[in-house]
């Protein structure tokens, strides 16, 4: 097989548009306009650790439906191939795949997002995860090594903190958490340092102030 040519897309700048086959007819980015969009490729199918991570997010797929946010998954497989195994999910794990699945075959959609690494033309160098907002740009990118599964818990706190971040125009602390203080963006001027303490916020230091939302 021929080298494919993968490059990483940047974070803030619109997202690789693309238009593929799924398991629910055919997609493209513009279908999900208005709407944040999770995109997640795994190897291959009928593999153990990705079958995991199908269930989980099956199984949190109205949680990230009731944050408007789309799942849609890949893989270098074909579409008969994607049916067979979320059929096998649903007979033998009783769970069923509410979601899409590209058919990329021909390494398209992985090579214009990043997912294929320069020089690899094997199936098994392809598992990442992107957060596209309502606007089509690329928001956040999580890369998981071949042996570990991912953690669907934390793509939908990462979904929730993205969002409040940009409702709020706020920061957010390591393991934030719904409910948990929010972090005010620092002031810019040594005018505006110098008023900190006294502008009612919980304050360390002049850099560093919290809030509850």
């Amino acid at each position: 097989m021929s080298e494919i040519v993968s490059q990483f897309p940047h974070l803030n700048e619109p997202a690789p548009n693309f238009t593929a086959k799924t398991t629910h007819g055919d997609r493209s980015l513009a279908d999900y306009k208005g709407k944040w969009l999770i995109l997640f490729s795994h190897p291959a199918d009928f593999t153990p650790v990705c079958t995991t991570e199908f269930i989980g997010f099956a199984n949190a797929a109205d949680t990230f439906k009731s944050m408007n946010c789309e799942l849609l998954g890949l893989s270098i497989d074909s579409l008969f191939s994607h049916l067979a195994w979320t059929r096998n999910i649903k007979e033998k794990f009783g769970v069923h795949i509410p979601f899409p699945i590209i058919e990329d075959i021909k390494m398209e959609v992985a090579s214009a997002y990043g997912m294929v690494h320069p020089g690899a033309a094997d199936t098994q160098a392809v598992r990442a995860t992107f957060f596209i907002d309502p606007n089509g740009l690329l928001r956040a990118m999580v890369y998981y090594p071949m042996s570990n599964g991912r953690s669907i818990a934390e793509f939908v706190r990462l979904l929730q903190a993205m969002q409040t971040s940009d409702k709020n125009s706020i920061a957010t602390p390591e393991g934030w958490t719904p409910g948990c203080d929010v972090i005010v963006p620092p002031p810019k001027t040594a005018e505006a340092a110098d008023k900190r303490p006294g502008e009612g916020y919980k304050t360390v230091d002049w850099y560093y102030s919290t809030k509850s939302l």
